[in-house]
């Protein structure tokens, strides 16, 4: 299950999210040339990942923000970059352009801190956008909490999709990463959760003054806890979704975590 598209595209361009989608692509590609050399990838995520470890020996700070344009694989940036492209236009309507900017930053810095104190003595660089991208869900939870997303929900051999209301379906995003912080060891490869339940409570937070601004609970009354703008309609059809034959590699790599 995870989400495909929302009802309400953005009033104005969101330049901002396109550019974070560029640069994140652009920054994968040249991470490429890195892919069947383990010692040079190693050394790459060494020098631009964040790795808990070099944090509490005093070093490494910088490894904070640039991890924010790193990935560990095609499936990683496909899927962080779908929910970016899902929930970030909204938000930077509602933040505007620079506004956004500095809220995607501050939800990406604080998902980082958050994992780092989760497992300090860890050398497990880590890598990946969702940490920001996670703070722009919780934005989006508290401004547009109705607002409908279309999920493809997959179940063996059936491919539908179902439209839930904003708060049911980050909700038990937001579920499924706690459960998987308690349950995962921190200091090893895999998915960052803490990252993740990290940057959602800092971009929840973040909006509050935003949230404010409009008029809290009346903002809600006014827009019935959609974005402001009219809704589009989708012809909903079965979907017909390939199955893609995985392919083994015998190379090793360096052991990362994803956020």
């Amino acid at each position: 299950m995870f989400p495909i598209r929302d009802h309400n595209p953005s009033g104005r361009t969101p330049f901002v999210t396109y550019a974070l989608i560029a640069i994140n692509v652009a920054v994968f590609l040249y991470s490429l040339q890195f892919e069947g050399a383990p010692r040079a990838q190693l050394n790459f995520y060494a020098e631009y990942a964040l790795v808990p470890r070099f944090l509490s020996e005093g070093f490494g700070y910088s490894g904070l923000f640039t991890s924010m344009f790193l990935h560990g694989g095609f499936m990683h940036i496909a899927g962080n970059m779908l929910f970016l492209y899902i929930f970030g236009d909204n938000l930077e309507d509602e933040m505007g352009h620079i506004g956004f900017t500095l809220f995607y930053v501050a939800a990406g810095l604080g998902a980082g801190l958050i994992h780092w104190t989760s497992a300090p003595l860890s050398n497990v660089p880590t890598v990946g956008a969702s940490g920001a991208i996670a703070g722009v869900m919780g934005g989006y939870l508290l401004l547009f909490p109705k607002a409908r997303v279309d999920i493809l929900l997959i179940l063996v051999v059936i491919f539908k999709i179902i439209p839930v209301p904003a708060w049911l379906m980050l909700a038990l995003w937001f579920a499924m990463q706690l459960f998987g912080g308690w349950s995962a060891p921190s200091d090893q490869g895999g998915v960052a959760y803490w990252a993740h339940v990290g940057g959602f409570v800092v971009g929840l937070v973040l909006t509050i003054p935003v949230w404010l601004r409009r008029g809290a609970t009346s903002y809600w009354n006014r827009t019935h806890g959609h974005p402001p703008h009219p809704e589009k309609e989708y012809a909903f059809e079965r979907s017909h979704v390939p199955r893609v034959q995985g392919r083994k590699s015998h190379t090793q790599v360096p052991r990362i975590r994803r956020k």
